[in-house]
């Protein structure tokens, strides 16, 4: 269960932009920015999805078209951000592009899209945001990776890549942006039950099994990832930048396999 907001937790006056807010993790960050006290602008690909979400959080949230990929359209969406709600504190890199395939089996074209979407599009969020936290005094940059970005994943190679890649350049952007008080971390979910790990809206076989196999015996909500994002946000991380947060339920402990009793102890 969530524990209540404190101070630190809040972002009255604040305001953050959520890439891939119109559905999954983007729009549970959102939701929950927003009631703690955020001015939220929900951008996405997605426009009357993102400005649904964006009306059910009422007057202080906004919607904009954006395409992550396009500088232009960060220009926009950043000029939007200033327009509508006056600043920008947090920025949250969430939009991404999945596609299965092995190294044998993935096209250029496709390993391409996800770097344009998974890495240029992060790399163009941070570059458009620095300016206008560089006005306000400081700010927290978001990217979302992945447990995928911790290991080798068969089946997964372009996706794997991209969140690799996305490790390295929190790392990076967090040396390089300190000095102006702008933090930058990554979280990298585990599976997660969102639109993007059921691209054919369907169960796979043996699914919820895996999950109970995990030391946390279930798949992951947007909302656990939502809470470190938040955390990540605020003020309760203020020393915390540069750094990698894993929430994955277990997963990259190797676990994955039938539980086993007979591991000693008492029962």
């Amino acid at each position: 269960m969530a524990s209540e907001p404190t101070s630190s937790d809040r972002f009255d006056g604040r305001v953050a932009i959520v890439t891939g807010g119109a559905s999954g993790i983007g729009a549970a960050t959102a939701r929950l920015l927003a009631a703690r006290g955020a001015a939220v602008v929900v951008a996405d690909v997605q426009s009357d999805a993102a400005a649904a979400v964006a009306a059910e959080l009422g007057r202080d949230t906004s919607a904009v078209t954006l395409d992550v990929t396009v500088p232009e359209s960060w220009a926009a969406g950043v000029a939007h951000t200033v327009d509508r709600h006056g600043r920008v504190d947090v920025l949250v890199n969430n939009a991404g592009a999945f596609a299965l395939g092995s190294l044998i089996d993935t096209t250029l074209e496709t390993f391409e899209r996800l770097i344009s979407v998974n890495q240029v599009g992060c790399f163009l969020g941070m570059k458009s945001v620095v300016g206008q936290m560089r006005e306000v005094g400081g700010g927290a940059i978001v990217n979302t990776a992945s447990a995928a970005g911790l290991r080798g994943n068969a089946g997964l190679f372009a996706y794997t890549a991209t969140k690799w890649a996305l490790r390295g350049m929190t790392r990076t952007a967090a040396v390089e942006l300190g000095a102006y008080g702008i933090r930058v971390n990554a979280v990298l979910p585990g599976a997660v039950d969102t639109p993007m790990t059921r691209p054919q809206g369907a169960e796979a076989p043996g699914r919820q099994e895996f999950f109970r196999s995990l030391p946390v015996p279930r798949q992951g909500q947007p909302e656990d990832i939502a809470e470190m994002i938040c955390f990540l946000a605020s003020d309760r991380s203020a020393y915390c930048t540069g750094a990698e947060f894993v929430v994955d339920g277990g997963l990259t402990t190797g676990a994955g396999n039938p539980p086993r009793r007979d591991v000693g102890g008492e029962d």
